[in-house]
């Protein structure tokens, strides 16, 4: 796993697809590492998925400003090492780049082209398709519900154990053919050893009331962030759009929503944009 960090400052956040009048203003995306999970490389163990906790979410995005001034023989080295780059083990290095610059997009709402950057990192490495669970969630907010899906299910095939990419092709699949529909095709998947999770797969796996998901709002702020991101994403899924408004702000208004840098925290806050939702000032509820 690749890890960079980066420095921005966001001070509104604005989704690509929606009119500006209608766009939350967002607070500053906190302050992390970005992790971009890659294919092992040819010397790793094959055949090894690897697990998926909270912590593969953490970000920072942001950019590095900086001007080069190459002239004569360095110019030509440059291009000719970006030339190579693209034709060797420096095309891997490469995309992983383009997934940061993706993801900075995604946290800055520009939705569209942060798919721009993640397919730009499969034309350089097409290693990563099923890596880049990143590109299935920007495809969810672009409608692109059916490239969404085939995301997901790519990403499940080489790592079974994947509670949140199950739910996100659900997600995807309830848009395209309704829930019950989708919770036919629903990816099965290995046990999460995170209880909120746990209970959010077995929401979205065979439906019902969201108490028990709800139950473990209060165990603490990582939790309740979760519980009410999926209860609202759930509540989507069936479109019941004032229930899902309420839980999504009540996750992005959150401790953990608004401060931990987890890229499904920015996500909420994208989802908040694109639906053209107000968000609240944090909650108190969680320390």
């Amino acid at each position: 796993m690749a890890s960079l960090a980066i420095f921005t400052h966001t001070p509104t956040l604005r989704c690509s697809l929606c009119p500006a009048a209608r766009v939350a203003k967002a607070r500053q995306v906190g302050v992390g590492t970005v992790r971009v999970r890659v294919p092992p490389s040819p010397s790793s163990c094959k055949g090894v998925a690897e697990s998926r906790g909270a912590g593969r979410r953490a970000l920072v995005v942001g950019s590095v400003v900086g001007t080069a001034v190459l002239v004569g023989s360095a110019a030509v080295a440059v291009v000719a090492a970006a030339r190579a780059m693209a034709t060797s083990g420096g095309g891997r290095e490469a995309a992983v780049l383009a997934t940061r610059r993706g993801m900075q997009l995604f946290s800055q709402g520009d939705v569209k082209g942060s798919v721009v950057e993640f397919d730009k990192a499969l034309e350089l490495d097409p290693r990563q398709r099923p890596y880049l669970w990143q590109r299935g969630l920007s495809l969810y907010y672009l409608n692109r519900f059916e490239e969404g899906a085939k995301q997901f299910r790519d990403d499940v095939a080489v790592n079974p154990n994947d509670t949140e990419e199950s739910i996100w092709c659900f997600l995807c699949e309830a848009q395209l053919h309704g829930s019950e529909e989708a919770r036919k095709r629903f990816l099965e998947v290995g046990r999460d050893s995170r209880p909120v999770m746990r209970a959010a797969y077995e929401l979205f796996r065979d439906g019902g009331d969201t108490k028990e998901l709800l139950s473990l709002a209060n165990t603490n702020a990582h939790d309740f962030f979760y519980a009410y991101l999926y209860v609202g994403l759930y509540h989507e899924a069936k479109n019941e759009t004032e229930a899902a408004k309420d839980a999504m702000i009540a996750a992005v208004s959150s401790p953990y929503g608004s401060r931990s840098g987890d890229y499904m925290a920015t996500l909420a806050k994208v989802h908040c944009a694109c639906r053209g939702w107000p968000v609240k000032e944090p909650l108190n509820a969680i320390k």
